[in-house]
């Protein structure tokens, strides 16, 4: 009788177990997202489906700014490649701005080059002959550089976001080669990131982060 009714208390948790886990993800499946205890408190989770097609920013003519300046990155903007948050990511952000004054914010750079090898496959209604403008936040300061007047550093040292390699951005050679002597790598500008630069970093970015 002790064995039989020690079994049955193990069936009855391991039932509330597998129910408490479908309500989690009927939860997430109607747009509420659980609790997960094991989850980091401060750290996004990388979304990468095999299209995801974003919805662009449009541009507000009550901000201030010029209809192609580089903008404030919206707290919940989220990026348009991989479904991070770019605002918790100051020093590594991206932007690229459409002819329209539409934009895509994007948490890393790497991000940024992935959206232009590929926009059908990130956003309905713009190609990357439409940009306008590209952006890419100083690693150092934060501040926004012209995405094709910065000078990038690949096979750092350091991750980035999506805890695997990328490519910081600098105003200059000589805060780019400052860098290198702390964390290593090489320099490139933007017309020395080939297809295949992209296609590495985002292999190498895969495996490095949880999907």
């Amino acid at each position: 009788m002790i064995m039989v009714d020690g079994r049955r208390r193990a069936l009855l948790a391991g039932g509330a177990m597998l129910a408490a886990g479908l309500a989690g993800v009927l939860l997430w499946q109607h747009g509420a997202r659980p609790t997960v205890a094991f989850e980091p408190p401060h750290e996004d989770i990388c979304i990468v489906p095999p299209a995801r097609v974003a919805a662009p920013h449009p541009y507000d003519p009550a901000s201030g700014l010029a209809m192609h300046d580089a903008r404030p990155v919206p707290a919940d903007a989220r990026c348009a490649v991989c479904g991070m948050y770019p605002a918790r990511f100051p020093r590594w952000a991206a932007q690229i701005i459409f002819d329209d004054g539409a934009a895509h914010f994007f948490d890393s750079p790497v991000d940024l080059f992935l959206f232009l090898a590929e926009p059908a496959r990130f956003d309905a209604t713009h190609r990357a002959d439409d940009a306008a403008a590209l952006y890419v936040a100083d690693f150092r300061s934060g501040r926004w550089l012209d995405a094709r007047e910065a000078v990038f550093v690949i096979d750092a040292g350091i991750r980035g976001p999506m805890r695997g390699p990328d490519l910081p951005a600098f105003a200059d050679i000589a805060a780019a080669e400052a860098f290198i002597a702390e964390q290593g790598g090489r320099r490139l500008r933007f017309g020395d990131i080939e297809p295949a630069t992209v296609a590495g970093l985002r292999d190498a970015n895969h495996r490095h982060h949880t999907h």
